[in-house]
């Protein structure tokens, strides 16, 4: 364990972040999330917005022996760096391109859409298509609801309603810190 009781691969990650200017990267409390989460998955885990992997780094410090891992970053430079981080890692596979690379890889026991578009919102990305029957879709990056129907920018939040409100999941919203919550789904069988 690296500083503050991190796994080193999280340390190295958001020394990577740091490095590159990269400021968007994994909060504390989102990482500890995806971290229980991954432990769970028995055969994959998916990821969209690779950044510079500390999200990444954190599932992959959890997941059980012989779990895949893919992650998808649209930043060439990202791609590249976090593939050099995770090079001596098994079975983790960073793809360059447009996070809808992740259905070459699916289905998962697990998927993280995270930040900026990365099929949080349109296109979003299909549960059907993404995840295995029962398994878990992170949507990460929300401001905490407090209200309903919720609201950006005076508008119905769209991305999140089309979340919370998916035929094909159980899902809700989890408040994580004061201003940041996840809405976690749960493929329907």
């Amino acid at each position: 364990m690296g500083e503050v009781g991190l796994p080193d691969l999280v340390v190295a990650a958001v020394e990577l972040a740091r490095r590159l200017g990269f400021p968007s990267s994994c909060r504390l409390q989102q990482g500890r999330l995806l971290h229980a989460l991954a432990a769970g998955a028995a055969h994959s885990i998916g990821e969209t917005g690779t950044g510079c992997g500390v999200g990444l780094a954190w599932m992959v410090a959890a997941r059980r022996p012989g779990v895949r891992v893919v992650s998808v970053e649209r930043d060439e430079q990202r791609a590249e760096e976090a593939a050099k981080l995770f090079a001596g890692v098994p079975d983790v596979e960073i793809l360059c391109g447009d996070w809808t690379r992740i259905y070459e890889r699916g289905p998962f026991d697990l998927l993280v859409t995270d930040g900026g578009g990365n099929g949080k919102k349109t296109p979003a990305a299909d549960p059907q298509r993404l995840l295995r029957p029962a398994g878990t879709v992170v949507i990460d990056d929300f401001t905490p609801l407090t209200q309903w129907p919720p609201l950006m920018d005076g508008e119905p939040d769209t991305a999140r309603l089309a979340w919370l409100e998916h035929p094909d999941l159980l899902a809700t919203e989890v408040r994580l810190a004061p201003d940041l919550s996840t809405v976690i789904g749960t493929r329907r069988p």
